[in-house]
């Protein structure tokens, strides 16, 4: 692992004895520092932070920040060389330490001071409160080895109790505290949700709900438009216009099925045929619900194995043709199509021109491919040769894995054109496209959001690219090991060194892609993206603050969770979304479970306990 960055809080645990860096059990105003037991149910050890500065005699140092009382590692030079936590004073060598790793000891290290060279030890290991000390450093010496070890992240909510009627067998009845599925925030906090509700007895995945079953072809879990879903997902879509989310579902027989929002967060009842499946459909097509053309009104998109089919929404809101009409033989999955698969190479539709119509954008194995659309809303065949040879599957082309590098399409210089942005292996990578609709060659631009810093995978470690600030560029932001990473957008296709802005909702912190999802999404109405995740226990929310720093979680929703009282939900069968089904403007949570479609309101109130 490399030395944690400065906004992540951790423990300093000594190797030897176990015990965590802190203050005495009674602390003196002699600020000594020690190593000591923490008992369950007693105080929190303390937290450090972390601070990189460059010093005058060697360059990369260290200030060791307690998180809480903004003291710092200190030595005082004292005759028995004991450590204390002191007032910081800006350059001052005596605060400045080296973190030096363990030869062929991952994740261990020695704390060197950079007056002397000498490091953290402990004066006599054993006893309840020992000392820490500096010594001269001894490479076989254990106790000048320490780990640091991320501090378990603050969370808030506040059980809203209820009781519940107990019958007894003479007949009397006494009441009793149930665990509610309902939360109230401490006060002043925001945003909360309604309990978890079922509304809808289908698109579930229990046989008596229609066993919905995913192929996995959809790889996005936002249910935003562009993203394409497989034969079995189910997502929301504005379907007529209403300005609320209904529900879609792709059918092997009968195509898309929809649910139309009634606008109170419930469904109706009966489900009805939105678009029926042209003849020569196949499993791998991939659709999509979208408004091509900027008339208002969506369409319906199929890669198919062919091409691109669309087929768009009249006025009386049904869509014709049927099955698709052929627009662009390319995209498609077979070798007609331009043997385009979906666990190689992305596809989007996005404006890449800001001339409001979505054009086709799509990363083969030699590179990048576009169809613009004109004003007719024809889409113009793609060239013979990539219109970028960078971004693609071949080693050629970058080495580009779909699994491994996302790649995204977002304007980073404010120019209304929109960009391409990959994380590969070593970190960032940005081609800019110019007025004439060229894509540059692609610079590197940032040394993070690669699988070389720890990055792992697409499906590990979500990545987005939008604003975090009121007004700002696109950022990149991403869950890493850590916790939410962002990096500013300087509004000229670069980006800012990145910052870990909030040391929860990552690997460390005990999110992984296999039990939990997390999201950037405004749940508030602010315009701010907030962080949501669906974790163990239900739904958690860290709120923007507007300055693209974010408040600690709160669990909002005690459901739509991994744990079994949260409701036993699973990434691989039971797909969630946050989308707006009432129309109000505020984004709602919605769940496809086992028996069939789950909603917790958005109530944007703020409660106070009693």
């Amino acid at each position: 692992m490399p030395v944690p960055t400065e906004e992540l809080k951790l423990e300093i645990v000594n190797a030897a004895t176990g015990k965590t860096l802190g203050a005495k059990a009674e602390p003196g105003a002699d600020g000594a520092l020690v190593v000591r037991d923490f008992p369950e149910g007693g105080p929190s050890p303390e937290q450090w932070q972390l601070a990189p500065v460059q010093t005058a005699r060697d360059g990369q140092a260290y200030v060791i920040r307690n998180a809480v009382s903004g003291k710092v590692l200190d030595d005082p030079a004292a005759a028995d060389r004991g450590v204390r936590q002191w007032a910081a004073t800006a350059g001052q060598e005596h605060q400045q330490w080296h973190l030096v790793p363990v030869e062929d000891e991952a994740g261990l290290y020695f704390i060197e001071g950079t007056t002397d060279g000498a490091v953290l030890d402990l004066a006599d290991p054993g006893e309840e409160d020992t000392q820490v000390v500096l010594r001269e450093h001894d490479d076989s010496a254990e106790s000048q080895r320490w780990r640091f070890v991320p501090a378990e992240p603050e969370r808030i909510s506040d059980p809203a109790l209820r009781w519940a009627p107990l019958d007894h067998w003479n007949g009397r009845r006494s009441w009793r505290l149930v665990r509610p599925t309902a939360l109230r925030p401490a006060p002043g906090a925001t945003p909360c949700f309604s309990d978890m509700l079922l509304v809808l007895d289908r698109f579930g995945s229990d046989r008596d709900a229609g066993g919905w079953k995913s192929d996995g072809t959809n790889r996005s879990w936002s249910g935003q438009p562009g993203w394409w879903a497989g034969l079995g997902d189910r997502f929301l879509a504005d379907t007529a216009e209403a300005g609320r989310k209904d529900i879609v579902g792709l059918k092997p027989a009968k195509g898309a099925v929809t649910s139309s929002s009634r606008g109170d967060g419930t469904f109706d009842d009966e489900e009805r045929v939105l678009h029926q499946p042209a003849p020569s459909s196949r499993p791998a097509d991939l659709w999509t619900l979208v408004d091509l053309t900027g008339d208002g009104r969506p369409d319906v998109v199929v890669l198919a194995a062919d091409g691109v089919r669309v087929s768009t929404q009249d006025e009386d809101g049904t869509f014709s043709p049927a099955g698709g009409e052929l627009v662009l033989e390319a995209f498609g999955h077979s070798q007609q199509g331009g043997g385009w698969l979906a666990d190689e190479h992305p596809r989007f539709l996005a404006d890449t021109t800001g001339d409001g119509r979505l054009d086709i954008v799509g990363c083969h194995d030699d590179g990048v491919r576009v169809s613009l659309q004109d004003q007719d809303g024809t889409f113009a065949p793609i060239a013979d040769e990539p219109v970028l040879r960078a971004f693609g599957h071949d080693e050629k082309a970058g080495g580009w894995l779909a699994e491994k590098h996302p790649r995204f399409l977002a304007d980073t210089t404010g120019d209304g054109r929109l960009d391409i942005v990959g994380c590969h292996d070593d970190g960032v990578w940005v081609s800019l496209q110019d007025q004439d609709g060229t894509f540059s060659d692609p610079l590197y631009i940032l040394d993070d959001f690669g699988v070389d810093q720890g990055w792992s995978s697409a499906e590990e470690h979500p990545r987005f690219l939008l604003r975090t600030t009121d007004g700002g560029a696109v950022d990149i932001a991403g869950f890493g090991p850590q916790g939410l990473v962002v990096s500013r957008g300087r509004g000229d296709g670069t980006f800012e060194p990145s910052q870990l802005v909030l040391n929860d909702f990552g690997l460390t912190q005990g999110w992984t892609s296999e039990k939990h999802l997390r999201l950037l999404a405004d749940v508030t109405g602010d315009g701010n993206p907030d962080i949501v995740g669906f974790g163990d226990e239900g739904v958690w929310v860290s709120h923007n603050r507007g300055d693209g720093q974010f408040e600690q979680a709160q669990l909002v929703c005690r459901g739509f969770g991994y744990h079994e009282d949260a409701g036993g939900w699973r990434v691989d069968r039971h797909p969630r979304f946050l989308a707006d089904i009432t129309g109000d403007g505020r984004v709602d949570i919605v769940g496809f479970g086992g028996p069939g479609v789950y909603v917790a309101r958005n109530l944007f109130r703020r409660f106070r306990t009693r």
